[in-house]
């Protein structure tokens, strides 16, 4: 299959101090959106709508607002009392964050021109077996049963189409401003890791966006340039023209919701194609504030935490740490927890710092 044209190079020109903002505001805008969907990973739209409302918070405008104690009668999210509103101190550890941090220590340790067996000896080396999630973690262990990248993630995955390497797609966008081209290439050998086909596409297609995203403000341009860095045919490409069409036809984001829900609910709450749909729904219908965009992404359900990442991700990144409000980055405190072997308590400025480095060396 083929990818249509596409501008490959949107060349930036950004001092020092406007590229730092931007990526600063990627990881914050990032961060928030992960830690706003958290509390309902994997919740679907009517349970969320159902909860918020008895709380007297629907449609989202902050994060998720915390209940009695002793109320039980919904459900309610547990084991994420820190993610709730007045309880935030930092962004909590999740494989949403792991990801770009693990990305920046990959080109630390081994340039822009890594190949997949170095994302595979990162993974190794840096993150912990019980960590990684589906796809990777069936990779993971491909790994360590000796069979090598990129074959990892085709031998026995049943999730190689799934989300995980969708996440994994801000840092190839981010060192990358201007050159969607070259941030779909790295995505690509980092994908290749553990995912095949629209697996494979959703993080290629998010990193051309993220990197056209320094140069071009329009987020209908921003999927077309993403579009032309995959192949034109695929179930993923049809899935985003679809969103694309959709949202142009109706204001109301609830009805694009109903329409994504209606020709791709049937996929998995976790897989590529149906929460690329949901990221993309908050950005059209968003229309680039911060909180109204990772509030849609998260109020549509599915897998709440990387769809609300990667949509604020794309919003930080367009708006710089400067424009970002108040109320969604000033609970983080600059602090973020991981995973990652090296980087269990971080400034998440400092992150942003070491991914500027980054950007000068490529």
């Amino acid at each position: 299959m083929l990818r249509p044209d596409g501008p490959r190079r949107v060349p930036a020109f950004l001092p020092p101090a406007a590229l730092y903002d931007r990526i600063y505001g990627a990881w914050l805008g990032r961060a928030a959106g992960c830690l706003l969907g958290r509390p309902v990973e994997k919740w679907p739209k009517k349970r969320i709508e159902e909860t918020l409302r008895y709380c007297n918070a629907w449609p989202l405008d902050d994060y998720f607002p915390p209940v009695p104690p002793n109320d039980r009668g919904l459900g309610y999210w547990q084991g994420n009392l820190s993610c709730l509103r007045g309880n935030i101190t930092q962004m909590v550890r999740d494989d949403d964050m792991d990801y770009p941090i693990l990305g920046l220590h990959l080109l630390e340790e081994n340039g822009p021109k890594f190949i997949s067996a170095d994302v595979a000896g990162q993974w190794l080396s840096h993150l912990p077996f019980h960590m990684v999630y589906t796809a990777e973690r069936v990779a993971y262990r491909n790994l360590v049963n000796g069979i090598p990248a990129p074959l990892s993630g085709r031998h026995h995955n049943p999730y190689r189409e799934w989300i995980g390497a969708q996440i994994r797609a801000d840092m190839w966008g981010w060192v990358n401003p201007g050159e969607p081209e070259r941030a779909a290439a790295m995505a690509y050998r980092d994908a290749e890791v553990s995912h095949v086909k629209n697996g494979t596409y959703g993080e290629m297609f998010f990193a051309a966006l993220l990197a056209a995203a320094f140069v071009v403000d329009d987020i209908e341009e921003l999927i077309v340039v993403g579009l032309s860095e995959i192949p034109e045919e695929c179930r993923l490409a049809e899935a985003v023209r679809d969103t694309l069409s959709w949202s142009k036809e109706s204001e109301d984001w609830e009805e694009t919701f109903r329409r994504i829900e209606g020709k791709y609910g049937h996929y998995h709450g976790t897989h590529t194609i149906n929460n690329a749909a949901l990221v993309l729904m908050g950005l059209l219908h968003g229309k680039k504030d911060l909180g109204r965009t990772i509030g849609i992404a998260v109020m549509g359900g599915w897998d709440t935490d990387c769809n609300g990442a990667t949509a604020g991700s794309v919003v930080g990144t367009l708006l710089g740490a400067e424009a970002l409000p108040e109320a969604w980055v000033k609970p983080l405190n600059d602090r973020i927890a991981s995973a990652v072997v090296g980087f269990g308590d971080m400034r998440i400025s400092e992150l942003a710092e070491r991914t500027c480095r980054q950007v000068e060396r490529i």
